[in-house]
């Protein structure tokens, strides 16, 4: 977090004044030679004369003259001039912490004297304790916080403090600030804590209000009758003789922590319906495995995941994770469309298009695994149910992909249905691999059979700009993986509509006809961009689908309401 936390301090004798200061350095840092706090011989000067360059170029009031007795640690100092700060070094990041009266760069000084002079002077809270939040684009934004410390000395038995965090990232700052109010008070806690303390022992050895009651007062020399004791330091006020190490380090850890707990993030628009059905499914199985761990008195993790295997609820692998894979695979659909064939590739992706079961029988898990990865692409993530690899035949109702071993027996059912596809992959005789000839096409032979005698050479539209794509050999892979991207969210912008059009409005088949037209999904030949768009309506997310029906339960109030 590029932010920056001071302790300020209304004196009474000079107003308003900085008395400590940490800021974190980023690498390269322009001091590499300092370790942890440690002074390296020469640094010192130079941190006394930039500190000294900074007074004077920023503020001509804060002359030694003017200090609250330099020589001794009074109110208006913190750290002698000749004392180096204190350094902290996050190993994880390189970031340096350091902590001084004041900030090292001239610019950094003139923003926090702004911030300090405006948090006791100018922004006022109710009760004059607490948060407040103030600033502007040219001099940073500030939240501060003002508070009390307990004084037997001063006026009204009570200094006015301050902590102030700088930064130019408003909205960060803002969304801090639950975060940044509950760490600052613990710190103002201890230091109000340890100061009522020294006040209490002080009155109990003489009681300051009898003495200030029976004495003749003098507006003109009231600091001086107790001679000098108006500008007593905090160290004196809470007995604490490492206080400054302690806010460094508590100053340091809230820079740190206020950088870690928020990262940005790019988001292009909102979540798609693919990301959206992910998050519903990892949910899912994280409650699921929270029952089985009740149910089972915390079983092992091969015992947990059995369910989750069974029935097929795996997520989509990556396609990144294709390398991983071992042995001969298929490594895209276009590679599919070479070891198919055009014909049979079309008729598979018809299938896997039209939500029919897709069956793979082989004796090769990982050239299974392969397949259904590729052709998960075609699909969203909503509509896919797979079942990798299996002992034995699984409904359609369970899975739309299903893995099968060659010595599995199909039910006669499912061959003379039309709604599902049989993949039937066996090992060649001949052996060894020709120079240019793909090693799928050299291993297996590939047969494809269908129940179903519907033609297929139409097809939907997005099946047909796909299938141009692939046959683009001047677009990569990458490309037509964009391509079918770009395609998915077309038709499921379609989808959206028509969900909401006939099952959340509820239209009759007359209009839903009129808006099938206008979607481009209606009239002679276009079955099969209707049975696409409801096969995809059954992808949706419950989130969405959720959203919809609360926003017409929303307005069908009456207007009264």
């Amino acid at each position: 977090m590029n932010a920056l936390v001071a302790l300020c301090h209304f004196c009474e004798l000079h107003g308003p004044r900085t008395l400590f200061c940490t800021e974190a350095l980023h690498p390269p840092s322009p001091d590499p030679s300092s370790q942890m706090g440690t002074p390296v011989p020469g640094d010192r000067d130079a941190d006394r004369e930039g500190e000294g360059l900074t007074m004077r170029a920023n503020s001509s009031a804060t002359q030694r003259g003017e200090m609250c007795e330099a020589s001794v640690l009074k109110g208006c100092r913190s750290l002698p001039a000749s004392h180096p700060g204190f350094v902290s070094i996050d190993d994880e990041t390189g970031i340096r912490f350091l902590s001084h009266q004041h900030p090292r760069q001239p610019q950094l000084f003139s923003v926090v004297r702004q911030a300090c002079v405006r948090s006791l002077s100018c922004e006022v809270c109710p009760g004059r304790e607490g948060p407040i939040f103030f600033g502007d684009e040219q001099h940073g934004f500030v939240f501060s916080h003002t508070f009390f410390i307990k004084d037997s000395l001063a006026r009204g038995f009570q200094r006015w403090y301050s902590i102030v965090l700088v930064a130019m990232d408003r909205i960060y700052l803002i969304n801090s600030w639950p975060f940044l109010l509950r760490h600052l008070k613990l710190t103002i806690h201890s230091l109000q804590s340890t100061a009522l303390k020294v006040f209490d022992s002080e009155q109990g050895v003489c009681p300051q209000r009898a003495l200030r009651m029976n004495s003749v007062f003098s507006p003109a020399v009231f600091p001086h009758q107790r001679s000098g004791n108006a500008a007593r330091s905090l160290t004196s006020l809470t007995q604490h003789t490492n206080l400054w190490a302690s806010l460094h380090c508590s100053f340091s850890w809230l820079l740190k922590a206020s950088g870690s707990r928020l990262t940005e993030k790019l988001l292009e628009g909102a979540p798609t319906e693919d990301t959206l059905v992910l998050i519903e499914r990892q949910t899912e199985q994280e409650e699921e495995m929270s029952c089985w761990e009740g149910a089972e008195g915390g079983g092992s993790k091969s015992q947990l995941l059995q369910p989750e295997s069974k029935l097929g609820l795996d997520f989509l692998c990556e396609a990144s994770k294709l390398d991983e894979i071992p042995g001969p695979k298929v490594k895209s659909l276009r590679h599919l469309r070479q070891v198919l064939g055009t014909n049979d590739f079309r008729q598979l992706a018809w299938h896997v298009l039209m939500g029919n079961q897709v069956i793979w029988r082989s004796a090769d898990p990982g050239l299974i695994q392969s397949a259904f990865t590729v052709l998960k692409s075609l699909l969203p993530v909503g509509c896919v149910r797979s079942v990798p690899y299996s002992a034995q035949y699984e409904e359609a109702y369970k899975c739309n992909f299903l893995g099968l071993s060659t010595d599995v027996p199909i039910p006669a059912h499912v061959s003379s249905s039309e709604f599902s596809v049989l993949v039937d992959v066996t090992l060649k005789l001949r052996q060894g691999l020709a120079a240019g000839e793909d090693e799928l096409c050299a291993l297996y032979q590939f047969t494809i059979s269908s129940a179903n005698t519907q033609p297929t050479d139409r097809g939907p539209t997005l099946l047909n700009k796909l299938e141009v794509a692939l046959s683009n050999e001047n677009l990569s892979v990458d490309v037509v993986s964009h391509c079918l991207l770009c395609l998915k969210e077309e038709w499921m912008n379609k989808v959206k509509v028509l969900f909401k059009f006939s099952k959340v409005d509820g239209r009759g088949r007359e209009d839903t006809q009129k808006v099938l037209a206008l979607l481009g999904a209606a009239g002679p030949g276009e079955e099969d961009n209707v049975r696409l768009l409801k096969y995809w309506m059954t992808g949706l997310s419950k989130t969405y689908k959720s959203h919809l029906m609360t926003a017409v339960r929303g307005g069908e109030r009456s207007p009264s309401q």
